[in-house]
């Protein structure tokens, strides 16, 4: 049985009495018996999650980034507003950037490179796909008033509570890195080599400190910020776009025909990457986080519901406005070196007064390249201007997911941990955990030798998803938890079918990684990892599948009450009824 305090909001797993047992079946009984008002929604308050009211009611006990909120305008009878859409615009594209970080240009540049146009139509779906997981995520916040990592720390044991906290730290790490060594890596390029990579990091930790407490300035303003950031971006990456000139119709035939001609392998695993670098296990955690900076009265069922409709549609933007971007460097590098060779590239650069020549050898292997070498490929065939444009572009995008991702590590943290630390503190424990093994990659490797580490840091985030996936898809589907609000059994089935998709695309990229290392001493480690990983997983999808209504697995509850597939997971928060006003 599950004591918990929902003013600490901490929750104690195994710690009640006998008499809080009989205290709280009493309660229950009284609860079934007792009549409900007509405009209710009926809940149990052994399982059901309070919303909070806003802006009065219960009060944070502990800001970041909602020191504010934002006012939503009233217009009744309104079936859209653009002031209210405006007024909701902010969270959707400070998630957006994680579909824009440097793993992800760097994952676009080698599509383009090694299959042409050919999976544009990839990058489509895997972003269809992150929207329809980011409503989920966007809802959970709304209609409950908790991000996904608060309601993680309220509804499982201690145990797995701490491992599900301990393997999204390690996303974060992985995509911090990749994060702040893109920007190290532009700003190498934008030097011409005289920033050396470890300086890059310490400027980049730098003005990440700086940038982060912009939100004192007012909430708005700091998602303008982030809104010039992604501008940034769109002009870099357009000007490249406009300078290569692809091919219109072949853009339009790969984002469109679901289909990979004469692609074997290769092509395969360039697929599979997309898929992995797109959807971000933190991002998920972000997102539920940020639609938390509005004022919603979570108790009005009208207002949770349009705010809910402006969310998906802000969303929607967001994500349209970041795949233009994605094929934007797909098609650049589609066009001009899809099929291109070292010997090549080589001779080009030769001709011109771009430095790094020497990355390129002698040989007619085909081209390999990731961000920093396609900054210097971009410079040889089209001018230093591009080159120095694409670099602006890197740090834009470095800059901007680093700040995310900070704000992704302290949402988890504060979530999975309850932490009550002041705002700097926070802020300097989850940088220094992501930073410090980063800097120290940065000393010891070279700025031109670390795409075996990206491959490294893509397998370590791919393996984490399920950690984000099950728990979003497994509580919005609670009607103890989103009530009117949670998942119908379309959304059920849709939602089990794309995260068993998305995690079986990611777990074939961790098999076909291993395969590769070529010790016998790895593979047993990495054996012995894959069972252990494998049996926490399990635990996550049992209970999965409890909540999406699979009753012949709930093999009784914890609270010794009758079977219930709602009340299975979760614990004793009180529930007030909701009104539609």
């Amino acid at each position: 049985m599950a004591a918990s305090s929902v003013g600490q909001g901490t929750v104690d797993f195994g710690t009640s009495n006998e008499a809080d047992m009989k205290e709280r079946k009493q309660e229950w009984a009284e609860l079934k018996d007792s009549p409900q008002d007509s405009g209710d929604i009926q809940t149990n308050q052994y399982s059901s999650i309070s919303p909070p009211s806003s802006p009065v009611g219960l009060e944070e006990p502990f800001s970041t980034y909602f020191e504010e909120k934002v006012h939503i305008p009233e217009n009744a009878n309104q079936v859209f507003s653009f002031r209210k859409l405006w007024a909701f615009t902010g969270p959707g594209f400070l998630m957006s950037i994680a579909y824009l970080d440097p793993g992800n240009i760097e994952s676009d540049l080698q599509s383009g490179a090694k299959a042409g146009f050919k999976l544009l139509w990839v990058l489509l779906g895997a972003t269809v796909i992150g929207l329809l997981l980011q409503r989920l995520a966007a809802r959970l916040g709304v209609v409950t008033g908790m991000h996904l990592a608060e309601v993680c720390n309220r509804q499982y044991p201690t145990v797995p509570r701490i491992i599900l906290w301990l393997m999204v730290e390690l996303a974060i790490i992985g995509s911090d890195m990749q994060e702040v060594i893109g920007c190290a890596i532009a700003l190498n390029l934008l030097s011409v080599g005289r920033i050396p990579l470890w300086a890059g990091v310490l400027i980049t930790i730098t003005d990440t400190f700086v940038f982060l407490f912009l939100d004192k300035y007012g909430l708005r303003k700091l998602e303008a910020f982030f809104g010039f950031l992604i501008t940034v971006m769109a002009i870099s990456f357009g000007y490249e776009y406009v300078l290569v000139k692809p091919d219109q119709g072949e853009v339009l035939k790969g984002m469109f025909v679901p289909y990979c001609a004469g692609c074997g392998p290769v092509q395969l695993e360039q697929a599979v990457g997309i898929v992995g670098a797109v959807i971000m296990p933190h991002n998920i955690y972000l997102h539920s986080a940020l639609v938390k900076s509005r004022e919603v009265d979570r108790r009005n069922q009208k207002e949770v519901k349009e705010a809910n409709k402006y969310f998906f549609i802000e969303s929607s933007i967001a994500l349209f406005v970041s795949f233009l971007i994605n094929v934007f460097v797909v098609a650049v590098f589609a066009q001009a070196f899809y099929n291109k060779t070292n010997m090549d590239v080589n001779v080009e650069c030769n001709a011109t007064s771009i430095p790094h020549k020497d990355l390129f050898p002698l040989n007619n292997e085909t081209l390999e390249v990731d961000i920093y070498k396609g900054g210097v490929v971009l410079g040889c065939f089209f001018g230093p201007a591009a080159l120095y444009i694409w670099a602006i572009g890197i740090l834009a995008a470095g800059q901007s997911s680093t700040m995310t991702g900070t704000y992704s590590g302290q949402f988890v943290m504060e979530g999975f941990l309850n932490l009550r630390w002041s705002r700097f503190a926070r802020v300097l424990l989850t940088r220094s955990i992501a930073i410090t093994p980063t800097l120290l990659v940065a000393v010891f490797q070279d700025v031109q030798h670390l795409t075996g580490m990206n491959d490294f840091l893509n397998v370590l985030q791919s393996m984490q998803l399920p950690f984000a996936l099950i728990p979003i898809l497994t509580f919005t589907s609670l009607t103890s938890i989103m009530n009117d609000f949670a998942n119908g059994l379309a959304w059920k089935i849709c939602g089990g079918v794309l995260v068993l998709l998305v995690c079986a695309i990611n777990m074939y990229f961790v098999v076909v990684y291993v395969a590769t290392l070529n010790s016998v001493p790895l593979y047993l480690l990495a054996a012995l990892l894959c069972i252990a990983y494998l049996c926490f997983v399990g635990y996550l999808v049992w209970h999965c599948l409890v909540a999406l209504g699979v009753s012949c697995l709930d093999f009784g509850s914890r609270m010794g009450l009758v079977r219930h597939t709602d009340i299975y997971l979760l614990t004793d928060m009180n529930a007030d009824g909701w009104s539609e006003r």
